[in-house]
């Protein structure tokens, strides 16, 4: 593992991607010190800065697989525990005990961490009752009564270890008079393996129990002295687990999200309308433009600046209405009295009208009053939710979801997450919140589209990275029901036209500036473009295409297709990080199916200003001239990243890489001992 004592985090951009990086392979766990304001002012005494957002410090050390303790000791019994035990595949604990209320107290801590009490298969509760006195729970925790020999223990552990239903396993000793905590340990010592789940223990008892302790530790089962603190270990393992999982989970591409563009340049207007204007603030009518841009389905507004225009657009419209300020400087149109609902007829438009400007001339003046926007009343059959964007001081654009409405302030029921998010990575952001089960139906309430929401939550993180001059955006209420997804209202505020420096996300987000359109000599259109996680399932079709002579020439060996397919695998290959490497895929279209049809990959050389390449093309569509496209491509790349200097490994017997890499400037190095040579090529 990696031990970190972390008072504050320097560079964020580059801490994560280092982190980014050794997470999957090597655990890194840290604590950090400055998490309430007077211990953040005294680590600022000696290191020079305050510590950043700690709410914000979670969520992105959830996006890189950082794991995050809260004490020293926690710090060292994960390191002690992530080097013996394999990670949980789930919450779903089962606990051990020889004892009742440490069985009891023991369930209370997981509860509280958010685990689960894993429920026992009918078969291991069958094969439980053939083995253990009649007086046992008959349910988990498993307590196999205070008398338990060694035997008992060993016998209760091989039943319920690989239960499907489980993740993990605690067992846990109180000496009694019959009890031996030694040659307990002994009998459970081979059960330190467990095919994918941990298992820990807690020997209660102190010095009375430490040969047994010691006997279990030197096995590889970590010990604790008291159930709580295995039960909290265990949850950190959970947690840490999950976090990986959502990084490295496939997600989806739902055809439309693939090919649909957002309307970038007219968002861009919108924008660029306010600030020659010299406002930093949209109006709501620009506000849901700029949104609708980007694909995220909003409610009719249209602008009204006279009274009898206001009642004319409602009229138009169908009642009931809404009337809202509309204005270039006010954005919380509610603390002025800005908001007047669910009028039902020409006369209520013209009171609310007024109504609204005498408050708000009231409250701010009347320069701030320049009209109302009229738009239809949706009933409130859905959920009201939130999500937004601001800046943090270390971490640039942040993502906010959770529950929303005027008392969103009250509830304080929300998550946070950096952008860019991709659909599982959405899915996992909305985890984190109390309406997220509401959302997937209760009380007979119809489930929210889930995919769709993921989806808008995808669209607005892509708006939120796009727009850097946002520098504050909400949508709330966003309303969420079984049968629509639809904003009602929405505030952006963006940075001042003096600001010298336009915050940029922590995550460098896909580049698409390396994405277009080219023609194969066989005059096939193809896109050429960045891999991302998503194609995971294109290149398993690839690496199924391949013939095992164009494997060879390119990975100088015999790699299997199992090995190469595996997801263990690809996903360090399509889940990359664009600052450290990058993969350009050739994908082309038939009969209205994508595939991948060639690869080419550019890492960075730890440490180095070099970077090394490697390119395959489809045995089929060899000679249309994608290999030197590929190449022209990296190249461009390596130069735009400032690289000095960009080489490869070739076989000897591949005589076509050479003379690609000839016909590029390449110099060809050759040693007469070796089997291939070296391309390179001084970029700087």
């Amino acid at each position: 593992s990696i031990v970190i004592y972390m008072e504050s985090i320097g560079d964020a951009h580059t801490f994560l991607s280092a982190a980014r990086e050794v997470a999957l392979t090597k655990p890194v766990i840290v604590i950090k010190a400055g998490r309430t304001a007077a211990a953040a002012k005294a680590a600022a005494s000696h290191t020079g800065s305050l510590a950043g957002s700690d709410e914000v410090l979670d969520a992105a050390f959830r996006r890189c697989g950082v794991l995050r303790v809260n004490s020293i000791s926690d710090l060292f019994d994960m390191a002690d525990i992530l080097a013996k035990q394999p990670n949980p595949k789930g919450r779903r604990l089962t606990i051990l005990t020889n004892a009742g209320g440490p069985g009891v107290l023991a369930t209370d801590s997981l509860i509280l961490g958010d685990g689960e009490l894993a429920e026992l298969a009918p078969a291991s509760i069958s094969a439980l009752n053939e083995v253990l006195p009649s007086t046992w729970s008959h349910g988990n925790p498993i307590d196999i009564i205070g008398d338990a020999p060694p035997e008992r223990y060993a016998k209760a552990i091989e039943l319920v270890a690989n239960d499907p239903q489980s993740d993990g396993l605690l067992v846990i000793l109180t000496p009694q008079s019959m009890t031996d905590p030694a040659a307990t340990a002994a009998k459970i010592a081979p059960y330190a393996n467990i095919s994918g789940k941990p298992i820990l223990a807690s020997w209660m008892g102190a010095d009375n129990v430490a040969e047994g302790t010691d006997i279990l530790n030197k096995a590889g089962i970590p010990t604790f002295a008291y159930p709580d603190m295995a039960v909290k270990a265990f949850n950190y393992m959970w947690h840490y687990s999950y976090n990986l999982k959502g990084i490295y989970e496939t997600p989806s591409l739902p055809e439309e999200s693939a090919g649909a563009v957002p309307a970038r340049e007219l968002a861009e207007k919108i924008i660029a309308g306010a600030r020659a204007a010299g406002r930093t603030i949209l109006t709501e009518s620009e506000s849901k433009q700029l949104i609708s841009a980007y694909r995220i389905p909003t409610v009719e507004t249209l602008i009204a600046q006279e009274e009898s225009s206001a009642v004319q657009i409602a009229g138009k419209i169908g009642f009931p209405v809404v009337l809202k300020l509309h204005s270039e400087t006010i954005t919380h149109k509610t603390d002025v009295g800005g908001v007047q609902l669910n009028l039902q007829n020409e006369q209520e438009v013209r009171t609310a009208w007024k109504q609204i400007k005498d408050s708000v001339t009231a409250k701010a003046g009347l320069a701030h009053f320049q009209g109302v926007t009229v738009q239809p009343m949706i009933k409130p059959d859905g959920y009201e939710i939130i999500i937004g964007s601001s800046v943090d001081a270390q971490f640039g654009p942040v993502l906010l979801f959770g529950s929303g409405g005027q008392l969103v302030e009250v509830y304080k029921d929300r998550a946070l997450a950096l952008p860019p998010l991709n659909t599982t990575l959405a899915r996992r952001m909305m985890e984190q919140t109390k309406i997220y089960k509401a959302l997937l139906g209760v009380r007979g309430r119809k489930a929210v589209d889930m995919a769709a929401l993921e989806i808008l939550l995808v669209r607005f993180s892509t708006l939120v990275i796009e727009q850097p001059w946002i520098k504050e955006i909400d949508i709330n209420p966003l309303i969420a029901s079984g049968e629509r997804i639809l904003a009602l209202d929405a505030r952006v505020v963006l940075h001042d036209n003096g600001t010298q420096r336009l915050p940029t996300p922590a995550i460098r987000p896909y580049p698409i500036r390396y994405v277009s359109e080219w023609k194969m000599k066989n005059s096939t259109s193809v896109a050429i473009r960045p891999i991302r996680p998503e194609d995971e399932p294109q290149m398993v079709k690839f690496h199924e295409s391949l013939s095992a002579r164009s494997v060879f020439l390119r990975y100088l060996e015999d790699v299997s297709v199992k090995l190469r397919v595996s997801h263990e695998r690809l996903i360090k290959n399509c889940f990359i990080d664009y600052d450290r490497e990058m993969a350009l895929v050739v994908e082309c279209k038939e009969q209205g199916k994508k595939e991948i049809i060639g690869v080419a990959r550019m890492k960075k050389v730890p440490l180095k200003n070099e970077a090394q390449f490697a390119l395959i093309v489809g045995d089929q569509l060899q000679g249309q001239g994608l290999g030197k496209e590929l190449l022209q491509r990296l190249l461009a790349v390596a130069h735009d990243e400032k690289i000095g200097q960009l080489s490869a490994h070739i076989l000897l017997e591949n005589d076509q890489g050479i003379r690609l890499c000839e016909s590029l400037g390449f110099k060809i190095l050759r040693r007469a001992e070796d089997n291939f040579i070296k391309a390179v090529m001084d970029l700087i």
